[in-house]
């Protein structure tokens, strides 16, 4: 059990929707490598990448150039599926995030099922760990899931901040979508102002509890300039991981200024 001080908040810029945009027309351009320099240059502490199981917008090669080239820390989110855990332990990413995967999603929804899935994840940790790769899960803020996430011996937790995400954005923009996370949350603003309120004590609650059990603790998913500073007053979080705000952003200012403008809302 530890009680890690932190100095800061690192922020890790997930690149993926620069090869989304690629795949859009099934080009060479964008090059998410082209991205490596500007994130360091603005400030960025670690660049995050997801190798899916469908390639859908990383691939293989994308993933071996990023290894070879960043001069920043490289997490690589990942599935549990045997072959890309074998992929993941011949690239040797600083950091290797498992989470869920479901082909018909648009983006991973919920944290990995780790009660359910114990002995995958356990088999999928251990190789990662033979390789010397720090091992992350990617969970719902749930203290029993931490506890297994203790007992698999991994590095970290990264919350997932989805429902509160998709709470703020039905408080306070003009939301519409037929997303059934979302439908869900068509309540009135009284109803809604409750629950936000109660998944930012749950992330809270979550995050104190991991930093309790040893574990540091990242955040992630759905995290934007409009809702992060409520996520950076949650004094046990070390790290947010945040991509598609930043890229979406960057079409407007640049990514330059798009990574600096994030890391001074997470400064404060």
């Amino acid at each position: 059990m530890t009680n890690v001080v932190r100095d800061k908040i690192e922020l890790g810029v997930n690149i993926d929707h620069i090869a989304v945009l690629r795949e859009a027309r099934r080009i060479n351009d964008p090059d998410p490598v082209d991205a490596l320099g500007i994130c360091k240059r603005a400030g960025a502490d670690q660049i995050t990448i997801h190798l899916r199981e469908d390639r859908r917008h990383i691939n293989d090669h994308d993933a071996q150039r990023i290894m070879q080239n960043s001069a920043l820390p490289v997490n690589l989110e990942c599935a549990i599926d045997e072959e890309i855990i074998d992929i993941v332990c011949k690239l040797r990413p600083h950091r290797a995030t498992l989470v869920p995967e479901k082909r018909e999603e648009v983006t991973t929804e919920g944290g990995l099922d780790v009660i359910g899935q114990y002995e995958a994840i356990k088999k999928a940790v251990k190789k990662l760990k033979e390789h010397e790769i720090d091992v992350s899960l990617f969970i719902d803020p749930d203290h029993n899931t931490i506890d297994k996430a203790c007992d698999l011996n991994v590095d970290m937790i990264e919350l997932h901040t989805g429902m509160y995400a998709n709470i703020y954005a039905m408080l306070n923009t003009p939301l519409a979508t037929t997303h059934h996370s979302i439908k869900e949350l068509e309540l009135p603003r009284k109803e809604l102002r409750k629950k936000l309120q109660a998944s930012i004590g749950t992330l809270k609650s979550a995050s104190n509890y991991g930093q309790f059990k040893g574990l540091l603790v990242a955040a992630g998913h759905g995290l934007n300039y409009q809702n992060v500073e409520e996520i950076c007053k949650i004094e046990s979080i070390v790290e947010l991981n945040i991509g598609q705000s930043i890229i979406a952003r960057s079409v407007f200012t640049g990514l330059e200024s798009a990574i600096i403008e994030m890391k001074a809302l997470i400064k404060q």
